[in-house]
């Protein structure tokens, strides 16, 4: 057995805006599968996951990157809004993205090892 990739799943009433984010202002790569037009999928940067404890089953998708406080600032420049200041969580520096669709996104700067 060769687990070969992660795919994740981002749903909304504005998709066509929320490409448009994952495109143009945070620059990911796409293909479009060609079965509907527009339906693009994006290349995400290398993954990890981790497991951990909870009352209930659940899962949610976060970006990491390497300065906080700059792409914060450079997505600003682009139109990406946020939920309140980077909080400290010790194992990271974190703040929320708002993004098209009511879509609410955690981006940190990890202070944990990472697997990548």
């Amino acid at each position: 057995m060769a687990i070969t990739g992660v795919h994740a799943l981002l749903y909304t009433a504005e998709a066509e805006a929320l490409r448009a984010v994952l495109g143009d202002v945070l620059g990911l790569g796409h293909v479009d599968d060609g079965q509907d037009e527009g339906w693009l999928i994006f290349r995400l940067p290398p993954a990890e996951v981790g497991v951990h404890p909870a009352d209930a089953p659940s899962h949610e998708i976060s970006l990491m990157c390497d300065d906080l406080d700059a792409t914060i600032s450079e997505l600003r420049d682009k139109g990406v809004e946020f939920r309140g200041d980077p909080v400290d969580q010790g194992w990271g520096v974190v703040i929320s993205m708002l993004l098209p669709g009511g879509v609410e996104m955690l981006l940190y700067e990890p202070r944990h090892n990472t697997a990548i």
